[in-house]
């Protein structure tokens, strides 16, 4: 499309879904949101995609799909953020210790086989990346198969958080960007390289940046070092549950 519609080029953005975010994998997408129709008078490469979204939408025996045939140069739901964003995969497999997320920048196009935290800090980044969350993950979350469904609404939106001081949020953002940092230097790696069964011994910095940040995040919450996933839960759901009859 670029090669014959060179104008094109500055619509098209990368799409990330989690596939994409997991494996390294690259795809795009034309993203029009704004784009004011005589900007698009010049690619009709660009024109035939909107109009064949417009038809496939007429299609549909779904009203709200219909509805949305008099918007076909928008993605039928639009919650991009305008600023660098954490994406978590909604789906993961289960041999992973890990749920693999990471910050996508802004420009690049997330699709709903991802959740995303628009105004995640490194702190966010930290405790959601930690041993912690990943046993409560396991404990509530649902199921594709055997892999790890991660929802937003039961996992993310019930997760009890811990009280932390600014002090010890830094202490959590400097390992969470430590984590971030291991990553880079196994440039060959893709995350499913990276985080798959029995491959974190092949990338030991990134092993043990994460052994670190859970250690931290252990300790934020006051439980022992040596507490087992199943003791975690319990302690989780404890925390839980006096957080809810406060309201």
């Amino acid at each position: 499309m670029i090669a014959k519609e060179p104008e094109a080029k500055k619509f098209i953005k990368p799409y990330v879904g989690s596939a994409e975010f997991i494996n390294g994998t690259t795809r795009f997408c034309l993203w029009l949101k704004d784009v004011p129709y005589p900007a698009l008078k010049n690619c009709p490469l660009a024109l035939e995609r909107v109009r064949k979204v417009r038809e496939f939408r007429l299609q549909s025996t779904a009203q709200p799909t219909v509805a949305k045939a008099g918007e076909p140069h928008l993605f039928f739901f639009i919650s991009q953020p305008d600023k660098k964003y954490l994406v978590v995969p909604r789906v993961s497999s289960e041999n992973r210790r890990y749920v693999p997320m990471g910050f996508l920048p802004k420009g690049t196009v997330c699709s709903d086989s991802n959740s995303i935290v628009p105004d995640a800090t490194l702190y966010h980044f930290g405790v959601l990346t930690s041993s912690v969350h990943m046993a409560w993950m396991r404990a509530v979350g649902g199921r594709l198969e055997m892999r790890y469904r991660y929802s937003g609404s039961i996992v993310y939106n019930n997760f009890p958080w811990p009280d932390a001081t600014d002090g010890q949020k830094a202490g959590i953002e400097e390992l969470a960007q430590a984590v971030l940092d291991a990553r880079g230097h196994y440039p060959g790696s893709t995350l499913a390289d990276m985080y798959g069964e029995g491959s974190m011994a092949f990338h030991p910095k990134l092993a043990k940046a994460h052994e670190k940040l859970d250690k931290a995040v252990m300790k934020l919450y006051g439980f022992a070092k040596a507490a087992a996933e199943p003791e975690v839960v319990a302690m989780l759901m404890v925390r839980y549950q006096q957080l809810t009859a406060k309201k």
